[in-house]
């Protein structure tokens, strides 16, 4: 009798996804996400953009020429897909998301005809319907409406955790229309999940050893999703509510406005344990004029009388912000009501950038525009006084007793990486087994941008 010899089935070879992300931590929380959504259809993830079959640009509008630096990255994708195809490793789908997907398009699709995908922050949960379609070469290629409920609702559960740490998306949108920002025109307006979907993606990751979630929203603390009554929450009564969630041990959350820093929050910070002291708190200038021009709604009085009152509940509360110097119209004056608040609020660290314009919003079009000169040397004055906060809190950690909750491991040997409450990088020498613990450290010293401790005993 002849044996029949019959051949090993042979495994595809997985394809593989490159995104790059750009901007605030909502899009990386995005990314993570559309990575999510892919791996059923078989993408695993790659570092290495020339090994992608699927690479996805996932774009943030607010920095300056962002949609500049997008083309400029799509036409090096252009070429890298060419060099593959006559390589003969097959075809590169490129796709870009996020807000400039948003904003731009169908300019996209017009500029850079290599782009087969381009994806709105509302719509990445249909990605593996346009791929197919793409792929089919037939059906729209365009996904950009406004529709985060269906968003949320496709999404793909459990998320994939690499780590201890973790995102999570509880807020969309903007109803503020500052006149320098598009979010309102790239994310659409304020939609809050309800609080049984949040509490159970955090249950989710918590049982999978996350110990820190953040909170992300445009305005997060706007949020006021539906509650277990039918009746809208508010962020406290969350924060109060994950609290519970069995080893779930912080809690962060950003971006916030001071609008809408209700005083349950405040009194959240000085409640809960697991409410991390660390805020960011953006007012952008310390103009009042300047304030009305950006329609903001808050003036300097009551954005530091607000600090007050956080500080009363949480004294040892350490503050964040965001500044833009340059705006249109602004004067020496000006400025220096900037600098007078930023010396009076003492803040542990900030993000500053000099004003350019967005296309469509009022701010570009407004009279008076400061000369990039003018405005560089403002840029320079304040990030200079806010690198001298930012490395004096710093130094001010050094002898005290620290929690830290331990990430990953550091470049040397044994030592491990993690974070102080405050948010500061800490680095401990031969501590790489307490890694997804908290404990607590020594600070020995502070640095302009990180602490260096010792262990003294793990617990946690």
């Amino acid at each position: 009798m002849t044996e029949t010899l019959v051949p090993p089935a042979v495994e595809p070879a997985p394809r593989r996804l490159f995104i790059k992300t750009y901007g605030c931590q909502m899009n990386v929380y995005d990314s993570e996400r559309m990575a999510d959504v892919l791996r059923p259809l078989g993408y695993a993830p790659t570092e290495v953009v020339e090994d992608a079959d699927f690479v996805i640009l996932n774009t943030c509008h607010i920095r300056e020429k962002a949609a500049e630096k997008v083309y400029s990255e799509l036409g090096k994708l252009r070429d890298l897909r060419a060099e593959r195809l006559a390589a003969g490793q097959g075809r590169m789908t490129i796709a870009v998301a996020g807000c400039v997907a948003q904003a731009e398009g169908e300019e996209i699709m017009r500029r850079q005809p290599a782009v087969d995908l381009v994806v709105g922050p509302q719509a990445y949960h249909q990605l593996p319907e346009l791929l197919t379609r793409t792929a089919r070469a037939r059906g729209e290629r365009i996904g950009a409406d406004f529709a985060p409920n269906e968003k949320f609702d496709a999404l793909q559960a459990p998320r994939a955790v690499t780590g201890v740490t973790a995102f999570l998306t509880v807020q969309e949108g903007c109803d503020k229309f500052c006149t320098f920002c598009v979010v309102p025109y790239t994310r659409g307006a304020e939609w809050s999940r309800p609080v049984a979907d949040v509490l159970a993606e955090a249950r989710d990751l918590a049982a999978r050893g996350v110990r820190e979630i953040t909170l992300l929203g445009q305005n997060v603390n706007a949020y006021d999703g539906q509650g277990p009554d039918g009746r809208p929450s508010t962020l406290a009564r969350l924060a109060h509510a994950l609290a519970e969630i069995p080893g779930l041990d912080r809690i962060r959350y950003t971006t916030s406005h001071p609008n809408d820093m209700s005083d349950d929050l405040i009194a959240a910070h000085g409640e809960l344990e697991a409410l991390m002291p660390y805020l960011h708190l953006p007012v952008q200038s310390g103009s009042d004029r300047i304030l009305r021009l950006m329609n903001r709604k808050h003036g300097r009085k009551a954005y530091l009388d607000l600090i007050d009152r956080i500080r009363a509940a949480r004294p040892d509360m350490a503050l964040s912000g965001d500044f833009i110097v340059g705006f249109p119209g602004e004067t020496d004056r000006d400025f220096e009501d900037t600098m007078d608040l930023v010396r009076r609020v003492n803040y542990a660290s900030a993000f500053s950038f000099m004003y350019s314009p967005r296309p469509g919003t009022p701010a570009a079009t407004m009279a008076a525009q400061v000369p990039d000169d003018v405005a560089r040397a403002r840029l320079h004055a304040l990030q200079a006084l806010l690198l001298e906060q930012q490395t004096a809190f710093n130094a001010a950690q050094a002898g005290r007793t620290l929690d830290v909750l331990f990430e990953r491991k550091g470049r040397h040997g044994a030592q491990a990486i993690g974070r102080s409450p405050y948010l500061q990088s800490v680095h401990v020498e031969d501590a790489d087994h307490l890694i997804g613990r908290i404990v607590p450290v020594r600070i020995a010293r502070g640095q302009q941008n990180s602490l260096a401790g010792r262990l003294l005993e793990a617990r946690g």
